[in-house]
């Protein structure tokens, strides 16, 4: 079955857009504005934008037929084939059926021809990023398969199913305060916009506006004014409406599992507007330069902030391993994972984190009504067009979680005597050294416990099979490998 059709937005025309958007002003916004109000006047204004934008951009219609290494001299020498052997029917002389057996080999040579010399153009051009879809190509798509779970006897059941298994209920959330605008407040700049959309990839897959990136930095070029002003009441009020919490979920199935009768053998891919991303990311610059100041993060926590990569991660690593041995230290490293990770962000507690380390209000309240109402489309063969909604900890695939998150586990960068942790995101790594690798066993195991304690009260738990641990060795070692376990 062939997939319906979509918009061809390499084919946008951005004459007729930029003509468009001249005259485009965005609606004039409430005056003393409540939740209910805002959110409906941003999802009124947001979808007049977006109509605007799709009405300019060409669909594409899936055809089976259609080929990339397809051409205009393939397409002659086919009706040159088909008109020789039309011929051949209706008068089968020799001559006839030789021009027909010449043409066909011909065609088909010619097909053979171009499919290579494509194929050859594609290897030569590829990217990091494409050598997934040259193995697709050359092994081809394993095929989708379909959740089948006792219990679910319909697409609705199904849906329901797996949406309490990957979300699964959480307590009510205690009611926020009336929308009102701080004086700390910054009002949202068209440079700002540009600085969030320049760490946007044009090949992101959107969300449910099916707009990508690129389409918005099209529009941002052509009037810098327009995204401030649809996106800035927003921000000032310290609002996040529910418009722009509505997620798309992609079902696809874990490889390689003996069966898929649970719905753990699935996992939940989820897709996020992209206007809404543009704002996260704005209020995720913000937050960062604050984390600094008010000491969100700790010092070696590597990842979510600009200047701190998986690089710098493994040069402390690395540093501090060194520096062990030269002082003719054994030197053991255990590694863990974060269960669960995000989804156990609990936002009382976050928000009570943020407020006590000196936040600004705005930001604060903005990720109150950030994490809370929104809605999921599960999408998998035959699933109802429905949205629901689902408690999250902080969502997937959004530019503000990964820093949202780090500053929820902040508080497990323990100093614990003989001992060093370093952090990235969910993935920590707790370093100890020692005269013997024994004795690193020991302070390994009291390390873990203390920091299991600390996790507990903030619902933090880690995933023992994804526990690693290495007694580091240098390459002038004699003394056979350790093999003691924590």
């Amino acid at each position: 079955m062939l997939p319906p059709p979509t918009l061809h937005w390499t084919l946008l025309d951005l004459n007729a857009v930029g003509k468009a958007l001249d005259t485009f002003t965005t609606l004039p916004c409430p005056a003393r504005p409540m939740p209910n109000s805002l959110s409906r006047w941003c999802d009124i204004s947001s979808t007049r934008l977006t109509s605007l934008l799709t009405s300019h951009a060409p669909s594409k219609r899936p055809c089976p037929r259609s080929k990339p290494w397809w051409s205009p001299r393939l397409s002659s020498l086919r009706r040159e084939y088909h008109k020789f052997a039309r011929l051949s029917r209706l008068d089968p002389s020799p001559l006839n059926w030789s021009n027909v057996k010449s043409s066909r080999r011909t065609y088909f040579k010619a097909i053979a021809s171009a499919k290579k010399s494509h194929w050859s153009d594609f290897l030569s051009s590829a990217t990091p990023r494409s050598l997934w879809t040259a193995k697709r190509f050359a092994f081809g798509r394993p095929p989708q398969r379909f959740p089948d779970l006792p219990g679910a006897s319909d697409p609705t059941e199904l849906a329901e199913t797996l949406l309490q298994h990957f979300f699964p209920s959480k307590p009510p959330r205690p009611p926020l305060l009336r929308l009102s605008r701080y004086e700390d407040y910054t009002p949202l700049t068209s440079e700002e916009i540009s600085r969030a959309l320049s760490k946007s990839s044009n090949t992101s897959t959107p969300g449910p506006d099916h707009i990508p990136y690129s389409v918005w930095k099209s529009v941002h070029r052509i009037k810098p004014s327009l995204l401030p002003s649809l996106l800035d009441p927003v921000l000032a009020h310290s609002f996040h409406p529910p418009c722009l919490k509505k997620a798309l979920g992609i079902v696809l199935d874990r490889p390689g599992k003996p069966s898929y009768d649970a719905p753990s053998s699935f996992r939940v891919i989820v897709l996020l507007r992209t206007l809404s991303k543009i704002l996260e990311r704005v209020v995720a610059s913000r937050l960062s330069a604050q984390a600094a100041i008010c000491s969100l993060i700790h010092l070696l926590q590597c990842g979510s902030l600009p200047g701190r990569s998986t690089t710098d991660a493994a040069l402390v690593q690395q540093h501090n391993v060194e520096s062990f041995h030269r002082l003719r230290y054994k030197v053991s490293t255990l590694f863990f994972d974060v269960k669960g990770g995000f989804d156990n962000v609990e936002s009382p507690s976050l928000l009570s984190l943020l407020r006590i380390k000196g936040v600004s209000p705005y930001l604060v309240q903005w990720v109150g009504y950030f994490l809370r109402d929104r809605t999921c489309h599960l999408t998998f063969q035959g699933s109802p067009r429905l949205l629901a909604p689902i408690s999250v900890g902080v969502p997937q695939g959004s530019p503000i979680s990964p820093l949202l998150f780090v500053i929820y586990v902040s508080s497990l960068q323990l100093k614990i005597a003989k001992s060093l942790i370093i952090s990235y995101v969910d993935d920590f790594a707790v370093t100890v050294a020692s005269p013997s690798y024994r004795t690193n066993v020991r302070l390994l195991q009291k390390s873990f416990l203390a920091l299991k304690r600390k996790a507990s009260p903030i619902n933090i738990s880690f995933s023992i099979p994804k526990t690693e641990l290495i007694h580091w060795r240098t390459a002038s070692s004699n003394e056979p490998p350790c093999s003691l376990p924590v």
